[in-house]
């Protein structure tokens, strides 16, 4: 067993190259994120996730495939995930007329929402993929653009049920879950992939909505992704950077001890610290330290993967110097991530009972 392996990259193409391979080997590389430009077909992502397994048996293979816009892998049979407002628009439709009958709106919702994690997850599994990063717990206010129907609902209620439902979906495949983004990313309208938001209101009015899923679900809750959003009220770092957010808030506060992942380090929200441009191993470093067990660097591979070498080396530079201390609890928590069960083969799961009763409920 490594002593803890925080870093997942990505590759370039949709198969390996001895570069590839060089730096899935790195001793720090505990994972990968593969993307759309990743997938060729079916068979191609199956023999893709083989050879990542040969390198290292227990690198994490991840994405993010969450269903509507954020879905990577969408021909070759995949079933098409509808986004997660859906799932929040038939809680609240109990019918009409004759047809009315309260509350029957919320229980379809959450067979769905069951249904479509279930779903999700014997698909990715039965290719290789080990792990994805969702359900969104945000909350719909209407005015994030990059955030919009990957959204449940506006109420955090509602967000919280629907997200355990898919969750409980997701771990009937062996799959865990990550809740993205704490302790909410609903409210600012900037992206963070290209600004940096910022949520200029207290504690407690975060705590009472945004952040209330998290405690809520604690009970399936095996991952969770911070925000790369700036709440000057509670602390002048964006929250995947913020030891306030990360160990005494989502740690102590809320007694959340399951996996922590950095958002990508590339994103333009995480590369700008107190107002000065950091390299991605100071990025990385900081997100460590705060409390992330895992960090992404996204993207850098294309091209020569320059960046990508850059984070190893300087990971690998840091450890020397003391600047970054392996937590083996860190390396317990994405380990403990991996599945434990066998997927089940494609084309058996094409005529798996609870499979097929899982197409018939979704919306």
């Amino acid at each position: 067993m490594r002593l803890h392996a925080p870093l997942i990259i990505d590759i370039a193409g949709t198969a390996l190259t001895d570069v590839d391979r060089a730096r899935l080997a790195h001793p720090l590389v505990g994972g990968i994120i593969l993307f759309k430009r990743n997938w060729a077909d079916r068979a191609a992502l199956v023999q893709l996730c083989a050879d990542i397994k040969a390198v290292q048996p227990d690198l994490l293979i991840c994405v993010d495939h969450e269903g509507g816009r954020v879905q990577r892998f969408r021909t070759d049979g995949f079933t098409h995930i509808p986004p997660m407002r859906a799932l929040g628009e038939m809680w609240m439709d109990d019918g009409k007329g004759k047809k009315y009958r309260e509350g029957s709106g919320a229980m379809r919702a959450m067979n769905a929402a069951t249904a479509a994690g279930y779903v999700l997850g014997t698909e990715l599994r039965a290719c290789g993929v080990d792990f994805s990063f969702t359900p969104v717990l945000d909350l719909d206010y209407g005015e994030s653009s990059v955030i919009g129907d990957r959204s449940f609902h506006r109420d955090p209620r509602v967000v919280a049920a629907l997200a355990k439902s898919l969750m409980h979906g997701l771990l009937q495949t062996g799959m865990g879950n990550c809740g993205k983004h704490f302790p909410g990313h609903g409210f600012v309208k900037a992206d963070s992939h290209v600004d940096i938001p910022v949520d200029k209101r207290s504690l407690k009015a975060i705590l009472d909505e945004d952040a209330a899923p998290y405690p809520w679900l604690s009970s399936v809750l095996t991952a969770v992704m911070p925000a790369h959003v700036i709440y000057p009220k509670v602390d002048a770092r964006p929250a995947g950077f913020s030891e306030k957010w990360l160990k005494d808030i989502l740690r102590s506060q809320l007694r959340y001890d399951g996996a922590i992942f950095s958002d990508d380090l590339s994103m333009e929200g995480a590369r700008r610290i107190n107002g000065q441009l950091i390299s991605y191993t100071e990025a990385a470093l900081q997100a460590l330290n705060a409390g992330c067990d895992m960090v992404l660097l996204c993207n850098q591979s294309l091209g020569f993967g320059e960046h990508v070498d850059q984070l190893l080396d300087g990971m690998d530079a840091a450890l020397r110097d003391g600047r970054w201390v392996p937590d083996e609890d860190s390396e317990s928590r994405r380990l403990a991530l991996l599945p434990e069960t066998e997927p089940q083969a494609w084309d058996d799961l094409m005529r798996q009972p609870a499979y097929l009763q899982a197409l018939d409920l979704l919306p």
